[in-house]
């Protein structure tokens, strides 16, 4: 008698669904291969079936930027056994978080609209913050490989691990020359790896978009920032907040 399937269902809130698309591009071989062992019963971006039963693994994308949500968020955690934060707007409040930096940013995006009721929202957090997360995959998408990772670690019953090291290891690893060395700025110094690093390693400067690592050195970030990268203080400040919302209750 074959196993029963694993029920899985993917839900969004606050983001522009960039990481259910990249799950859309696994591929034949990755896609068709977790389809032996999951059944999908929620997925906006490729079925229109939803689903109110019991789910073995809920997956959350975007931020939890208003109260109207959080009902939704608790029956999700209610009816789930395990519950994934995955993508960066749901793992650390994203790029969503540049809002909670600003007074005015509904007026600046909307104008005369900016009062309409559908708009109305608070400081962009992650998930957490409404309900109890088992486990957050950060990624701005988040990584294919990482994802199936960890897909498999929870349907084998083993205990998936993000790293909580900065991006310089795997920059490092990989032999890149460090962009200061090249004048350049980078965040790979606090931001939180897994990505293998590639923009260091096209020289592109870490923006940290997995967000930081935990208790990440904030003040000798901007010290670096500017000292050795050459941005100024306030240009160093953005930066570094850039990708998470972890720092808006810090100035």
């Amino acid at each position: 008698m074959s196993k029963p399937k694993v029920k899985v269902a993917f839900f969004d809130f606050a983001s522009c669904e960039g990481c259910q698309i990249e799950l859309t591009n696994l591929g034949d071989t990755v896609f068709l291969g977790l389809l032996e062992h999951i059944e999908i019963v929620e997925f906006r971006e490729v079925m229109k079936e939803t689903t109110s039963q019991r789910i073995d693994i809920a997956f959350i994308e975007g931020s939890f930027t208003r109260e109207a949500d959080r009902p939704r968020l608790e029956s999700i955690r209610a009816r789930a056994n395990v519950v994934v934060a995955y993508g960066s707007c749901a793992a650390t409040g994203g790029i969503n978080a540049l809002k909670n930096h600003q007074t005015d940013y509904r007026e600046f995006v909307y104008g005369k609209d900016a009062e309409m009721p559908h708009l109305d929202s608070f400081q962009a957090q992650p998930i957490s913050a409404a309900i109890q997360v088992d486990l957050a995959i950060p990624g701005c998408p988040i990584d294919q490989a990482e994802f199936a990772r960890i897909v498999s670690d929870v349907l084998h019953g083993k205990a998936p691990t993000v790293p909580n090291y900065p991006v310089c290891v795997e920059c490092k690893l990989r032999e890149t020359v460090c962009r200061y060395q090249s004048g350049d700025h980078c965040l790979g110094l606090v931001a939180r790896a897994g990505c293998g690093a590639p923009c260091p390693a096209d020289g592109v400067p870490c923006e940290a978009c997995r967000g930081m690592v935990d208790s990440p050195n904030q003040p000798a970030l901007l010290q670096v920032l500017m000292e050795k990268g050459g941005l100024s203080q306030l240009r160093a400040e953005t930066k570094s907040r850039l990708w998470t919302a972890r720092f808006r209750n810090e100035e």
